[in-house]
């Protein structure tokens, strides 16, 4: 593979002496985006810190010891940022088929004797000590593997939208993932996807038939899952608790009532890092990942969560203007994929602790603990600081 230069990307010969020259790289990158990614995961590190220091199960004698590998997660995902801006999204444009071979190889393998049940969605992979959650990945092939077919008659100049063809194939690309993703069943990483497939067609200026086929294919697929009992009884009880808040508070609606306790108590500026009693208690589930949100509301207060709501506000603003300003389709639709994923999941992941979004198993991005998840969005970060960098200075 070849590095990163400023009038392109992949293989060129004698580039890699402008990789920091004044002029190219620091002055191209998008930095409002990458501060805002970097507020978020240190806001995130403090929060996770106050989610386990004092759960034995969890960090046995060293309270330090989630917020360590929380740190060490983050460090791996810039370094995943740094190398995809290095390699850049053209060099990975040819490499689609191998990464979607790779993601779709990892999902199936989720169904084999391989595959592990964590915080009750059976998505992961036991690599001897190491959990991997192949689906995170898979929303990345997703937008790259559908934006490679959609535009690429169109970049050439042979046509100014993808023709139906071109979108069925995109759609067949995705539903094969999507398909064995709602096998296992991981329900919040399906819906995801899905938002994912509907970003990218809008951007991708397919029909409009095509977009209120989509919607109405969605909702018939979902009311199919849910008559068809693909859904385990779990998640059917985390539907009927959204519908229904006073159903159950004790069991599958606990989740929820206690994170909104958390929140509700907080007030202006919180109880203080570490002093919040709902926190410290640990009377709300997994606050360390799903349930995150819990802790800054109680903790920080509002103005704290409104800051984490207010930084993901400038990550998804870059992005739009990212897509906007690029000069190919194809780094337009990468960007929109990647806007509808980040709005999509932040959304969920705070509306779900809110009470008004049913509980979906989804991390906060950037903020949340968890590898996997964590290298998937510092990828995309990388991927739309390699769209920003490549446009002309003039723009």
């Amino acid at each position: 593979m070849g590095g990163f230069s400023v009038s392109g990307y992949g293989p060129e010969r004698g580039t890699m002496s402008k990789l920091f020259a004044r002029d190219s790289l620091a002055r191209r990158l998008d930095w409002p985006i990458l501060l805002a990614t970097l507020a978020l995961s240190v806001i995130g590190s403090a929060l996770v810190y106050s989610a386990t220091r004092n759960r034995t199960e969890l960090v046995g004698d060293d309270p330090y010891a989630y917020v360590l590998k929380h740190v060490m997660n983050v460090g791996i995902g810039i370094g995943l940022m740094i190398g995809t801006i290095w390699l850049g999204h053209r060099t990975l444009r040819t490499a689609v088929p191998i990464l979607y071979g790779v993601s779709v190889f990892l999902v199936l393998l989720v169904l084999t004797p391989l595959g592990t049940t964590i915080n009750g969605a059976h998505a992961w992979l036991d690599l001897g000590g190491l959990s991997l959650q192949p689906s995170e990945f898979v929303k990345i092939t997703i937008i790259l593997g559908m934006a490679m077919l959609l535009a690429a008659r169109v970049d050439a100049g042979d046509r100014e939208h993808p023709d139906h063809r071109t979108v069925v194939q995109a759609l067949g690309l995705a539903a094969v993932p999507i398909m064995i993703t709602m096998l296992m069943p991981d329900l919040g990483s399906v819906m995801v996807m899905a938002m994912i497939v509907l970003g990218v067609l809008l951007a991708s200026g397919a029909s409009n038939r095509w977009i209120a086929g989509l919607l109405g294919a969605g909702a018939a697929g979902a009311l199919a899952v849910w008559q068809l009992g693909v859904l385990d009884d779990y998640q059917i009880a985390r539907f009927a608790a959204f519908a229904n808040p006073a159903l159950d508070p004790a069991g599958v609606g606990y989740n929820t009532n206690q994170a909104r306790i958390a929140i509700g108590s907080g007030g202006l500026t919180g109880s203080g890092l570490g002093n919040g009693s709902q926190t410290t208690g640990q009377f709300v589930p997994e606050q360390q990942t799903d349930f995150i949100f819990t802790v800054a509301g109680e903790e920080l207060g509002f103005l704290g969560a409104g800051l984490i709501i207010l930084l993901l506000g400038v990550v998804l603003w870059r992005a739009c203007r990212i897509a906007r300003e690029t000069t190919e389709l194809y780094g337009t639709i990468v960007a929109a994929g990647i806007i509808a994923w980040f709005a999509f999941q932040a959304f969920e992941n705070i509306g779900m602790t809110l009470g008004i979004m049913p509980v979906a198993g989804l991390p906060l991005p950037f903020v949340s603990y968890g590898g996997t998840s964590m290298f998937a969005v510092w990828i995309a970060i990388g991927l739309l600081q390699s769209i920003r960098v490549q446009k002309p200075m003039s723009a």
